[in-house]
């Protein structure tokens, strides 16, 4: 779970092509990542664990909605409703916005059906929007076919955790491949990663721990068969449509 809550952090990357000042914004807006999370998610824990004893949290119930009733707000479920759904519709806004933008560009580079290479008059790749979009409906299926939420969550969860720790990994080795072929333009770099030069193998070391957890935690074991057939469907894919060895 603390891995999913992390999810969406590399839209900064995906961001930079439509930034006016990336040099400057970047950076800004990456530094910005820790203050953020002491904040919202250290910060909150601080006010929870402050008011409302840890042994009397109901792990059936919101504690942000235990901490309001504590405070004497009645209304605390309808508000907790309200922020929640307004977090869930930006997650899924940047969701599809980052999607669209990956699936356009593999169209240009002919990775992916040339249909999501499209864009309407106003420069969006509509197509792509479009496909990003349908494809977030599987979630509510989901919670049609399975009643027990808690399970369609944890299910969801796990496996979008295996997928972003895929994805997490493949940047940190293109980070490592960058630094090894260019070595002469990540000198130059303005904004450098601290201790770049064994901080990778730090980080992936880190989420090779996560997906061992995911395996042996029987919750969230699942993850790993489901996302390994979705690896395995995918290297398919990109054998039959390239014909030549990846």
């Amino acid at each position: 779970m603390a891995v999913f809550s992390f999810a969406g952090v590399e839209l900064i990357g995906v961001t930079a092509a439509e930034t006016k000042d990336p040099e400057k914004t970047i950076p800004r807006a990456i530094n910005q990542i820790p203050l953020r999370i002491i904040l919202f998610y250290v910060g909150a824990l601080f006010v929870i664990m402050s008011i409302v004893p840890w042994n009397q949290i109901d792990p059936d119930k919101s504690p942000f909605v235990t901490l309001f009733m504590y405070a004497g707000i009645p209304a605390a479920v309808a508000i907790i409703n309200f922020v929640v759904l307004t977090a869930a519709a930006s997650s899924c806004n940047s969701g599809i916005f980052s999607t669209s933008r990956m699936l356009y560009g593999l169209a240009k580079h002919k990775r992916a059906p040339k249909i999501f290479n499209k864009l309407s008059a106003s420069n969006i790749p509509s197509i792509s929007l479009y496909f990003s979009s349908a494809v977030l409906l599987i979630g509510v299926l989901l919670n049609y076919f399975i009643k027990n939420a808690i399970t369609v969550f944890t299910i969801v969860t796990s496996i979008s955790s295996l997928l972003f720790v895929f994805i997490w990994g493949m940047i940190v080795v293109a980070f490592i491949r960058y630094r090894k072929n260019h070595a002469a333009l990540a000198k130059k770099s303005i904004f450098k990663m601290p201790g770049a030069s064994f901080m990778p193998v730090l980080i992936i070391l880190f989420f090779i721990g996560v997906i061992i957890m995911l395996a042996v935690a029987p919750d969230t074991r699942i993850s790993i068969i489901c996302g390994s057939l979705w690896f395995v469907i995918l290297f398919l894919i990109y054998r039959f449509a390239h014909k030549k060895t990846v």
